[in-house]
């Protein structure tokens, strides 16, 4: 990092091109685990157990992000910061939320809400990986919590895949089963684009610039390492 504090700092397409190349790289769409969910290859009790672990991730999204508002400095941007948790928490019986939009996949696919909030399936791997996030977002810079969010830049197309891939393999699954995919492309991009914007302004020498860079990478690794632990317990070696 002491070289990097050295170097002209990178001009914003690059910077941005650094950070799609770490999605290309690392991110988890391309995971052996939803090689087998996208062709189909996966049975009814292997996706209630993804179902469940994901859901430990879905329920510490806002957890991670109520963590990243109160290290904002500027109020226009935790208000729309905010819209994150209003998204996932829902506003009320006219909005759900994403998280009652994954607890609709867990029925779907054969799990019911007191296992998924219990989390009596929840793996030791899955749980340490979201751990870490929400960890890493309470005690890193706000703007490198910022830069682990960019995973988002990646999220509509496993999106876009994996509801075609729901349709031709496992008609079973019920369509309110798949809400949050379905709405998942939409909010991915729009904050997305928030999340860039932010790392292009505050991101302005080099040092920061790699720093947002590992971040996202770290985010790419506690990802993949969740499906790593979901791997091992329904498929092994």
């Amino acid at each position: 990092m002491m070289r990097a504090a050295m170097e002209a700092p990178l001009e914003a397409d690059a910077l941005l091109a650094r950070l799609r190349a770490v999605g290309a790289r690392k991110y988890h769409d391309k995971h052996p685990f939803h090689t087998l969910m996208n062709d189909g290859k996966l049975t009814r009790p292997q996706l209630r157990v993804w179902a469940l672990n994901r859901f430990y991730y879905q329920r510490n999204i806002p957890a991670k992000d109520a963590a990243l508002m109160s290290l904002m400095p500027d109020p226009v941007e935790r208000r729309r910061w905010r819209q994150r948790l209003l998204d996932q928490d829902g506003t009320g019986p006219e909005d759900e939320g994403g998280i009652e939009r994954w607890l609709r996949l867990v029925e779907a696919v054969g799990g019911t809400r007191d296992e998924a909030w219990s989390g009596a399936e929840l793996l030791p791997g899955v749980r340490f990986a979201v751990d870490a996030y929400v960890s890493f977002v309470r005690t890193r810079p706000w703007i490198e919590g910022v830069a682990s969010s960019l995973t988002e830049l990646f999220s509509p197309d496993l999106m876009t895949l994996r509801i075609a891939a729901f349709e031709r393999h496992y008609p079973w699954v019920q369509e309110g089963g798949l809400a949050y995919f379905r709405g998942r492309p939409t909010r991915a991009r729009a904050d997305s684009d928030h999340a860039v914007e932010l790392v292009l302004r505050h991101c302005t020498t080099r040092a920061t610039q790699e720093r947002a860079v590992e971040a996202l990478a770290f985010k790419c690794d506690l990802l993949w390492a969740q499906l790593d632990a979901i791997w091992w317990h329904c498929v092994g070696a």
